[in-house]
Formats: structure tokens, sequence, C-alpha cells
């Protein structure tokens, strides 16, 4: 288990490039398996979760070459379909929660797909059923082995149809989209996730010779097609990340330059912060935050009420960042409420917090109502464990505001989402030390 250790209290200053899209990634090199041609991809971020799935894929027998920083080759013209009925698939897949998209492309191309309850964040419930009722909707047969967690659906050819999810899943959209573009027929579905990650894989597949449209909104029609080829693709920056960054500065009050955002992407992301009072200058692509010296005062409602920041279905505020805007809030002039809906453990970490001397009311599982110190009394140093992801950057973030050293164990949680995070925060000045 590695540990960082953290002197905070110090402002930074430089420009930080962020990294390609988890979540995309996820999604994208799932696709892969849908052909039998060369897929090539760009800007792939070196992290835990992206890298088990390369290599779960290599296991699967995707021939895979890295032509540069980033940047890969896949070739699955020789799936070997026998590895997802060995012990070692049941114990890989439980690992990562993205691979559960593997089983759409897999059921499309050869009629069948496996996969064990995956793994990833300790968020509270994250159902599969839409997957799955996606596929049964297609003609597929499902089982479930309850001794060993072990999911199945088969088909010899998936046939196209209407269905209306019972919710926007980004990950079951995924799937099912990808299972819906080798089908028979025409597919419908309706109350379809539209985040960017799942349209940059809509617009990836129709470059590959898919048929889908409607990308961008919540329906999505897709007419089945025979095959599909080769293509090259580049994945968005990650706007989790570029989130992160943006708090990270307004918490250290550092001037920083977000690099190459892809601004048409973030959709309310840079207006969610701006309600914190953090200000943010779009400088092209680029995201410019000069230093707070004087702090930053979160906007009540026009008549006077405090602000609520909730998360919900794209074009709405990612759930992903509201672990960040309950950091920033810490230090705010004024309170916010933070509202969690999706996930019912996301907030739990907030106890660490307050150790840190944060003044937050955790309300019930999902809400927390956040004072914040203004700035007046920092956060104190301490030593704490990272719960998960999204949680473990905003600890860092807390951390890198407090003065004193701090600890953070478990880092193995930040490493699944964010590449050689220490050596880039290093280079714009924060110390901060990596201890295995």
């Amino acid at each position: 288990m590695a540990t960082f250790i953290i002197e905070g209290g110090h402002q930074l200053k430089g420009s930080i490039q962020p990294q390609g899209a988890k979540n995309e990634a996820l999604q994208i090199l799932c696709a892969v398996l849908l052909t039998p041609e060369t897929v090539t991809i760009h800007n792939i971020p070196d992290i835990i979760d992206v890298n088990k799935l390369i290599s779960l894929l290599e296991k699967l027998g995707v021939k895979i070459n890295k032509i540069g920083a980033g940047s890969y080759t896949f070739k699955a013209d020789e799936v070997n379909m026998k590895y997802l009925e060995s012990a070692e698939f049941k114990e890989d897949g439980k690992g990562l929660r993205g691979s559960i998209m593997i089983v759409g492309p897999l059921l499309a191309r050869f009629g069948k797909g496996y996969i064990p309850k995956p793994g990833g964040d300790k968020i509270g419930r994250r159902r599969l059923d839409t997957h799955f009722e996606g596929f049964i909707n297609l003609g597929a047969k499902f089982r479930y082995n309850r001794e060993d967690h072990f999911y199945g659906v088969e088909a010899d050819r998936l046939k196209g149809a209407y269905m209306l999810l019972d919710e926007a899943s980004v990950t079951g959209t995924a799937n099912i989209v990808m299972a819906a573009v080798l089908a028979e027929g025409t597919t419908t579905i309706y109350n379809a996730a539209c985040e960017p990650y799942l349209q940059q894989l809509c617009k990836m597949l129709n470059r590959m010779g898919a048929k889908i449209s409607g990308v961008g909104s919540n329906m999505l029609t897709i007419e089945g097609v025979d095959t599909l080829g080769g293509t090259e693709h580049k994945m968005l920056p990650d706007m989790i990340e570029i989130g992160s960054w943006i708090g990270l500065a307004a918490m250290t009050k550092s001037e920083l330059t977000i690099k190459n955002v892809s601004w048409d992407d973030l959709g309310q992301i840079p207006d969610v912060f701006r309600k914190l009072g953090i200000t943010i200058e779009r400088k092209g692509e680029d995201i410019y935050i000069p230093a707070h010296k004087d702090g930053y005062e979160i906007q009540n409602y026009i008549d006077g009420s405090i602000l609520t920041v909730a998360d919900a279905p794209w074009p709405g505020f990612t759930p992903d960042l509201l672990s960040i805007v309950l950091v920033i809030a810490t230090q705010a002039r004024g309170a916010v409420l933070v509202h969690q809906k999706m996930f019912e453990s996301r907030l739990f970490f907030v106890d660490k917090l307050i150790d840190m001397g944060a003044k937050i009311i955790l309300c019930d599982p999902h809400r927390a109502t956040v004072i914040g110190h203004d700035f007046k009394s920092s956060l104190k140093a301490t030593t704490m464990t990272s719960p998960d992801i999204r949680a473990g950057v905003s600890l860092l973030i807390a951390a890198l505001s407090a003065k004193g050293s701090s600890t953070i164990h478990n880092i193995e949680q930040i490493d699944r989402g964010y590449e050689r995070i220490d050596e880039r925060l290093r280079a714009i000045g924060a110390k901060i030390t990596r201890v295995n």
C-alpha cells in the first residue's frame, strides 16, 4: 500500500494539462471488440483502471501495440472466447467496474458475453439491471449464477427493439448501443444518457460504419449493420480532472492555467464553480484561474436562500465533482447545500474533513451543508485514508491547503483515476511525496 506525504499551505503556480478522459476510455476500449480491423486510439490515460482493462483485452486475445505516449493500436481479429469461462477471468473481471462494457460488444459479435460482478468504488449500490434489461430487449437470454456472482447473456443474432431505459445510465447506454450496432433491424433507446463521452463513443462507432442518429440527445436510433471496420479516435480531456484542478487553484489561492480543456464539452461545470465564487476565465481552449487572494464568496439564490449544488444526468452537473465542490466550500464565504442524489455512500468521507476543522453538517447519506471558513482559519493537517477516487482527490486538495504535514493512505484509489498525480502536482510547486 502506498502513501502520500503532503506539506500543505503553499501557493502553486503554472499550467497543467488534463489527462484523457477515464470514463470515455473505458467505453472506447471495449468498442475495439466490435471489429476484426485495427482501431487506433490516442490520449489514453495511464491510470490503473484503464491499464487493467487493456490487460483484460490482451488476455481476450486482442493484439495491442503501444505506438506512443497514450496512443495504442488494437486488433481483435482472434478473440479467445474461452478466456471468459476461465477462473482467471472471474478474478480479473471483478477488479474493475468498467469490465461490464465488454459484454455488449462480445454479445453483438460473438453471440455471448459473460462477466463476474464487477468492482470499483465503494460508493453505494450501482446496479446492472439497465445493462441486462437492454440486452434482453434485444433478444438475449440472461442467466446469473448466484454462488459466484457470474452474469451471462447469449443470443444467436440480436434483433432491434424499442426500449425506454429506467435510468439514464451512461455505462448502460454505452453497453446497449455497442450491442445494438450489429443487431438486425432498428433499435430505439429512449431516456439514453447523452454525456460527451457517450457522444464520443457514438461518433467513433459511426466512423466504423455504424448508423446511429440522435447523438447528443436522450433518444438514440440505431440501424443495425452486418460488420464494422477500423478507425482512429482521440479522447477528450477528463472533465473530472479539470474540475479537480479548478478546486485545487481555489483552495490554495493559486494562479493556474488548465490547458486544452475542450470548453464546449464542459457543460455546466464552469458555471457551477462560478456560483461558488471562483473566477474562471476562458483563454482560447484554456481555463485561467487567478490567485484568489481575497477568497471567494458563494452566491445565494436571487431570493436570498442558500445555494444548492446537486448532481443530475447530463447536461446536469456530474456527480463525480460533488466531492470537489464540498471541499471548495469549506473555505468559501457563505454556505452551500451539497445534494448527492445518485450514490448513497459518496458523502461519508466528510468525517475526515470535519477532523481537519471543516464546518460540515451531514444531513443524511445524500445531503451535506457546508459553512465556509473564508480562510479565517485553515484546515488542520491530519492522517487519513482514501475511500474512493473522487473522495481521495478531494482529501488531497484539502491537505494541500492545510498548514502542516498530512498523510493519505490507500492512494491506489487515487491512482485508479489520476495519471502520475504527484509528479504533475510537483511540477506546479506542490510539496507531495509518494512513499511505498
